[in-house]
């Protein structure tokens, strides 16, 4: 079915990205906001300029993600910006704006780094980390801010030994992957943040290449084994380092402040992760349905003449997969999809994204969050709001949606 869509102004359509940043966290699009959207695929204004077709369906999503008939090249014409976006010259090496087997090169010589067979050899790594950020935050003592004391540290120097970065430098690459993931960041600064960050990471690769030692870490392997072969330039490992140091820390790091809050509210749910450990593996897949933290979803522009759920889309058209929504499609998540529910059989969630595409990181996300969670609420029995917080502060202006702040107690 091919659906006539009406001729609408562009400044007569919703504005998207959605923000209510005074509202519930757990709430990713408010009534309003829904109620704006004409159909499950419809149009909606864009920040920078003209118009997208916003996805909101599982299943449209997931056709959406898995088609060949779209691109994720962010500077193909008729792409849905959310900002302006940076030189094409500052994307070498940043597959997932890649198509094809462009993109597909890249990512093979990364795949086998984040197998679950080999997450789970370094989980001994992970629980350490773990255990001695829980001791730094006991040493400090109550109240304290969980983001800034477990949430940022624990994701950040996981990342940080896998990639072969030292951790001493986190101020730098923090402050500077905040920049780059701020929507509301000029072209100037996220040109900048990329520049800081691309040139600190070409400084640590060709000073290693130099030197000729080898550790025990990505970056080194990739050297010995892609660059110093001729498979790959050092510009194109600068990139992929990029991608992979500010993906690894900054969504992990959300996920458990946002995860901590919620399971703070249903004290129940924390008690009985607290007794049964086991049930961190389902609980993780919900909070990962639930929480939703890419709340701008994923864009694509149509390389072709296609459909989405019935709704035809041009050549050049933009489309947004709102992956919020789509996780709580009542029509593949049986119950309340609006409630949390942690015995929910949640696997088939889009919060990694779908197809080939889809974050490839994400053994190592469930498995950091799952160690996260059981410890925290194993050492700190007690574990409860500070009693001066009421409303924790958003970054509801990020790429990835989560909390400024956590002060706790215990």
């Amino acid at each position: 079915m091919r659906c006539f869509v009406p001729d609408v102004l562009t400044d007569q359509l919703p504005l998207f990205p959605f923000r209510s940043p005074d509202n519930d966290p757990f709430v990713p699009v408010t009534a309003d906001d829904a109620h704006a959207l004409q159909a499950a695929v419809s149009r909606v204004r864009l920040p920078t300029g003209g118009w997208t077709w916003l996805v909101t369906r599982h299943a449209d999503v997931r056709q959406l993600l898995r088609s060949d008939a779209f691109s994720a090249d962010a500077y193909r014409s008729g792409f849905p910006l959310l900002r302006a976006a940076p030189p094409n010259t500052a994307n070498k090496g940043g597959f997932i704006r890649m198509d094809g087997e462009q993109h597909q090169r890249l990512r093979r010589m990364l795949t086998a780094e984040f197998m679950i067979k080999n997450i789970r050899r370094i989980e001994p790594l992970i629980t350490g980390i773990v255990g001695e950020a829980l001791d730094d935050l006991a040493e400090a003592g109550p109240p304290a801010d969980l983001i800034t004391g477990f949430a940022l540290p624990v994701p950040s120097l996981v990342i940080c030994h896998l990639l072969g970065v030292p951790y001493a430098d986190h101020a730098f690459f923090q402050s500077r992957s905040r920049d780059l993931l701020d929507r509301g960041a000029t072209q100037q600064r996220t040109l900048a943040a990329i520049t800081d960050l691309r040139g600190y990471l070409h400084h640590l690769i060709t000073t290693e290449r130099e030197a000729g030692a080898r550790g025990d870490n990505l970056l080194s392997r990739l050297i010995t084994e892609r660059v110093d072969t001729g498979e790959l330039d050092v510009d194109e490992l600068v990139g992929m380092a990029l991608l992979l140091l500010v993906a690894g820390h900054e969504t992990t790091a959300n996920m458990i402040g946002l995860s901590t809050l919620l399971l703070l509210r249903h004290p129940q749910h924390l008690s009985a992760l607290r007794a049964e450990p086991e049930l961190a593996d389902t609980m993780v897949e919900e909070l990962l349905r639930y929480l939703s933290i890419v709340r701008s979803g994923l864009p694509r522009v149509a390389i072709r003449d296609t459909e989405i759920g019935g709704q035809a889309i041009r050549a050049g058209e933009g489309a947004i997969g709102l992956l919020s929504l789509a996780n709580r499609d009542d029509a593949s998540f049986t119950g309340d999809p609006d409630a949390f529910d942690p015995y929910r059989e949640a696997r088939q969630h889009l919060a990694f994204g779908f197809g080939v595409h889809q974050c490839i990181g994400q053994p190592l996300a469930r498995a950091e969050l799952r160690v996260a969670l059981i410890a925290l609420a194993q050492r700190f029995p007690r574990l409860r709001l500070a009693e001066d917080t009421t409303q924790p502060p958003t970054r509801d202006m990020s790429f990835v949606y989560g909390l400024a702040e956590l002060r706790v107690a215990w």
